[in-house]
């Protein structure tokens, strides 16, 4: 019933931030966005985004840019998505020193005995 309603409610109503038109101007904030933190990944992150995302404060602007053209959820999607794919990515980087089994100093337990 509630369905109903909404769907009653709203029949008329085109959501504009759905078209294409707007998804390519949010994916071009989004990119301009992520290329402004890989471009300052040196500096220190001073502002936070939705889930924990952190940003240097010359990030700002095409922040609010991002924010401004893509739904709150999709931000937040593609904030997750940066994090997981960045978290994957250093692990991958750090995979020389993780190969392998993990070697532990074994104490020497027995002595060889000479055959003669």
């Amino acid at each position: 019933m509630a369905m109903e309603n909404y769907a009653s409610r709203n029949i008329d109503k085109i959501h504009t931030d759905v078209l294409s038109q707007s998804r390519q101007a949010c994916y071009k904030a989004r990119d301009a966005f992520f290329a402004c933190l890989e471009k300052e990944s040196g500096k220190k992150p001073t502002e936070i985004g939705s889930v924990g995302l952190q940003y240097p404060a010359e990030c700002k602007n095409s922040r609010a840019e991002f924010e401004k053209n893509c739904r709150p959820a999709w931000v937040k999607h593609f904030d997750r998505l940066h994090c997981r794919n960045k978290t994957s990515q250093r692990l991958l980087e750090d995979k020389e020193t993780r190969r392998g089994p993990l070697l532990l100093p074994q104490p020497y337990t027995f002595k060889p005995t000479s055959s003669t």
